[in-house]
Order: C-alpha cells, then sequence, then structure tokens
C-alpha cells in the first residue's frame, strides 16, 4: 500500500518532483560524461596496446606507460619463439620527431613503427589492410583523420619528420592522441626517419600472438624467468594498458589535474541532486503530516519517501544515460578520446541513485519528532 500511495503521489504531484528529476538527470549527465573524458584522455596514451591484436606485449623491463617504452635486444624474439603456444613475433617501434609541413608549422609527433603485412598484429583494430599495404612505399605515413587540421595537410601532400621528406598517403581512425600527434610508418620508414630506431639490432616492443589468447598469462609466467627480468619483460595486452592508465591518472601533473576537477563534478553533481530532492521531499510535508496524523508509523512513511527517491533517482538517471550517450556520439564525430564503458555509467547510476534515496530520508529528519498537528498549521 505504501508502495503504490507513494506512485500515485508522484504522479499527481509530478510538477513538484520534476526540477528534481531534471537535477538528477543533469548530475548524471556531468558525473559520466567527466568520468568517460577523463578515462578518454588518459587511455590515450595506451592507444598503440588497445588498438592492437597482441595477446602479449615484451619490453623494457619497468616500464610504466606504453608511450615511455624504451630500446630492448632484437635477439630477445629467439628466446619467445620456443614457446610453441606463441603463433608469431612482429616487432613495433616509437620514437619522436618534429614534423614541418608544407604550409609551415611545426608540430611534435610520435613516431609508431609497424609490420606492414596485411595479417599484422600491430595497430590492427585502427589500420585496416588495405591502408595498411600503403606503407609498403618507402617514405609513407599515416596520421589520423581528425589530426589532419593540426598538421595542416592533406593526403597526398608532402611534409618533413626530422628533415626526412615524407608523403601522406593515407588516414586512420582511433588513433588520436593526448597532446602530440601519432604517425605511423613501416618499419623501415621509422627507422629511417628517426636515429634512435636506425640500428636493425634494436626495438621497442616485440607483439607476441598465441595459438588460444586464454593461454596469455600461463605464457607470461613461463617466460618470466629471473635471468630474462633484466633484459625485458613481459605484459598481457590488458596488463600494459592498465599500467599505462594507472600511471597517467596517478603519477602525471595532467592526470592528477583532471582527477580534481572529475572529483569536483562529482561534488556539484551529487549537491544539486541532494538539494533539489531534498526541496521537493519537503514541499511536500503538510502530506506526510496527515499520515502521521492519521496514525502512519514512520518506517512506513519513510518506506513512502523511499520510495518517491527511487523513482525520482531512475527516471532522471534514465535522461541522464540518455544524455551521456548523446555526448559520447558528439565525441565521436569530433574525435574526442571518450570512454563510455558499462563500468563508469554503472557507478555513476550506483552514485546517482544513493544520493537520491539518501537526500529523501535526510528531508523526513524533521517529521521524526514534530508534532503532526503543529505542521499542518
Amino acid at each position: 500500500m505504501a508502495v503504490a500511495l507513494a506512485r500515485k503521489s508522484l504522479l499527481h504531484d509530478w510538477r513538484r518532483f520534476l526540477p528534481a528529476i531534471m537535477s538528477v538527470g543533469f548530475s548524471g549527465v556531468l558525473i559520466i560524461v567527466q568520468g568517460a573524458l577523463l578515462l578518454g584522455i588518459v587511455g590515450s596514451n595506451a592507444l598503440p596496446v588497445t588498438q592492437s591484436r597482441a595477446d602479449l606485449w615484451i619490453g623494457f623491463p619497468g616500464t610504466q606507460s606504453a608511450d615511455l617504452g624504451r630500446s630492448i635486444d632484437a635477439g630477445v624474439s629467439a628466446e619467445l619463439l620456443v614457446d610453441p603456444r606463441i603463433r608469431r613475433i612482429e616487432p613495433l617501434l616509437m620514437g619522436a620527431g618534429d614534423w614541418r609541413g608544407s604550409r609551415g608549422g611545426g608540430v611534435s609527433v610520435t613516431l609508431i613503427g609497424i609490420d606492414a603485412r596485411p595479417d599484422a598484429l600491430g595497430l590492427a583494430r585502427s589500420v585496416p589492410p588495405a591502408v595498411r599495404a600503403l606503407l609498403e612505399e618507402p617514405a609513407t605515413i599515416l596520421v589520423d583523420d581528425g589530426d589532419l587540421d593540426k598538421l595542416a595537410t592533406a593526403i597526398g601532400e608532402a611534409a618533413e619528420i626530422n628533415g626526412h621528406r615524407v608523403r601522406v598517403v593515407g588516414t586512420m581512425q582511433g588513433m588520436r592522441a593526448m597532446g602530440g600527434v601519432n604517425i605511423v610508418a613501416s618499419l623501415a620508414t621509422a627507422r629511417t626517419l628517426d636515429r634512435s630506431l636506425a640500428a636493425p639490432d634494436s626495438v621497442t616492443y616485440y607483439l607476441a600472438g598465441l595459438w588460444a589468447s586464454d593461454q596469455a598469462r600461463a605464457v607470461r609466467a613461463r617466460l618470466s624467468k629471473p635471468d630474462t627480468r633484466s633484459r625485458f619483460e613481459i605484459w598481457t595486452a590488458a596488463d600494459l594498458a592498465g599500467r599505462s592508465v594507472r600511471y597517467w591518472l596517478l603519477e602525471s601533473g595532467a592526470g592528477i589535474g583532471f582527477v580534481f576537477a572529475t572529483a569536483i563534478a562529482l561534488l556539484v553533481g551529487t549537491l544539486i541532486t541532494s538539494q533539489t530532492l531534498m526541496a521537493a521531499v519537503a514541499a511536500s510535508t503538510p502530506q506526510y503530516a496527515t499520515l502521521r496524523a492519521i496514525g502512519v508509523a514512520f518506517p512506513k512513511l519513510r518506506l513512502i519517501v523511499v520510495e518517491q527517491a527511487g523513482w525520482v533517482g531512475a527516471i532522471g538517471l534514465a535522461l541522464g544515460l540518455t544524455g551521456s550517450l548523446l555526448a559520447a556520439g558528439l565525441a565521436r564525430l569530433n574525435g574526442i578520446p571518450f570512454a563510455l564503458g558499462p563500468g563508469i555509467m554503472a557507478l555513476s547510476g550506483a552514485l546517482v541513485l544513493a544520493v537520491a534515496l539518501l537526500a529523501g530520508v535526510l528531508a523526513l529528519r524533521r517529521l521524526r519528532h514534530a508534532d503532526p498537528a503543529a505542521l499542518l498549521r
């Protein structure tokens, strides 16, 4: 009966609760969008990992983030191939360069050298086989289509990287970086453009593909021997991506700044939700006092309010999720890093609902020990 009364009173006085519903929706959008932007921006430093199809990554011991890799001995590949569960090994190079476009301007870029074969593992999710084949021609590069304006260039135009002439032969998607620009080239072209990559006996990472992906941790455990840990370290793709996100999120100044901004968004959203909902419940105080006057016990009265707060939170959250999906679509169209996943949506939804329920309960504090007759006057 209490639940039915809660819904009926909510429908009858919907104008009174509409501001609370809108505030919950706004808070949900604010919290979800801020969290998704935070994860998307710091996650852009792990793009070489998340956009590849490798099961294992082999790199310099103690590497804190995928974009901070250092060279390891090329002879490592022979030690890896002794495990029959490894299907293939291929190198991936990472360097730096200074871009000079034909229309002027200098931009710091990150060079990523990949295997140009159609079935290669490196950046397989961002660079399809047809586009990858274009890199077979010497001195050719790919850029993210969202970075063409930043580089002041277009497909087919020439530019210089570290004083070497290159030509943009195509674009890719999903490789837009947080700060600089990711430039993708073949292994041979990358070694030509960056002197630090020129030595053929050194690579930044080895990418390993397994016959069965679920064997990644077992293979890693077997190959991670005490005598090899001083020369290279092995990570699963998920581990290296997570390590990169944690480093930029918790160790870098930019990451701490975004965490602080997200915390402020959470606080603002929480305050807006709680204050608006408490005002809506408080406006119904005479009705609740009437129920107390006719003998309704306070626990049942609290159940009515909690039910109303739950419905307000659920409806507002549905609006917030809809708005967040629209924001994700706009971010995708504009090439903005936006990691809207089930985890951030579930966490934000739980927080908003918890605040809504708590606000409803706190709004009843004045009714607990008040005289119903006084409240009715």
